[in-house]
């Protein structure tokens, strides 16, 4: 199947949902547990300390309910997918960086503001299960699941950027985690597409990418398998290449599994 053919990715409305809420109790649960000095420590993310990270967090939970707060757009406008969100991120990258700034300058308690926003999107989830709407979004319009399936990305990304700033363990639920890495892998698959390296994140996805030889049956000759927590963390920019392979995090065998040139897919 050519990668124009390949279909696109399906999630579960319900499953995806539910897997939002889960994942933003679980930063909930880890936030109310930090100190003063974990407040104010250097998240890992350019100029952010871990409380403006915590009111980014905020800010991707209240998303939800600002945008089926919208106009719905009809059900035959042009949407952006899955794999042009998570590829034309970095694009818009400053205007996050100023925006969080802003709200983080406004909020007096970032735990009181992320158990809010929690309370509005759990009101939502008849909406936000629909498959049929359409909201309209900085980057044209989504379709309100996908635009939730974002959420989970978002949600599961900073998990890891916070527990690994703090030192407190930030859970990451299992459909959450899964929904990230197929995100992320089909977003590889769209910037270098092709047929000659085969991508696995097991259990959660495999995808074929980079240009050359298609493999067809067999053994591949290019494979590049990584567990799902460093695949996440190398898509957005979190690991470099060079140290996963150094660490012995992601294994790659034949002469075109090199993935250097592709990532991140995410900024």
């Amino acid at each position: 199947m050519s990668q124009a053919s390949r279909r696109a990715r399906t999630y579960d409305p319900g499953r995806t949902w539910d897997a939002l809420l889960a994942q933003v109790e679980h930063v909930r649960r880890a936030v109310r547990e930090l100190t003063a000095e974990q407040w104010a420590a250097d998240s890992g993310l350019p100029g952010w300390d871990v409380r403006t990270l915590v009111v980014h967090v905020v800010r991707q939970v209240d998303a939800v309910p600002e945008l089926l707060a919208q106009p719905p757009l009809p059900p035959t406008a042009q949407v952006t997918g899955l794999s042009r969100w998570a590829l034309s991120t970095a694009g818009i990258a400053d205007r996050l960086d100023r925006d969080t700034r802003e709200t983080a300058a406004a909020t007096e308690d970032p735990v009181a503001a992320l158990d809010a926003a929690t309370a509005r999107a759990a009101e939502l989830r008849a909406a936000a299960v629909r498959t049929d709407l359409v909201v309209p979004h900085v980057f044209t319009a989504m379709r309100a699941l996908d635009f939730t399936v974002t959420r989970l990305v978002e949600l599961v990304v900073h998990s890891d950027d916070l527990s690994r700033a703090t030192g407190v363990p930030v859970t990451l639920d299992r459909q959450a985690l899964a929904a990230t890495v197929r995100v992320l892998a089909d977003a590889l698959a769209a910037k270098a597409p092709g047929g000659s390296v085969e991508v696995r994140v097991p259990p959660y996805a495999a995808v074929q990418c980079v240009e050359g030889p298609r493999h067809t049956r067999g053994t591949p000759p290019n494979v590049v398998e990584t567990d799902p927590l460093t695949w996440v963390r190398l898509a957005t920019g979190r690991l470099a290449w060079s140290e996963a392979l150094d660490a012995a995090a992601v294994s790659a065998s034949g002469e075109r599994a090199d993935l250097a040139a592709y990532l991140p897919v995410m900024g």
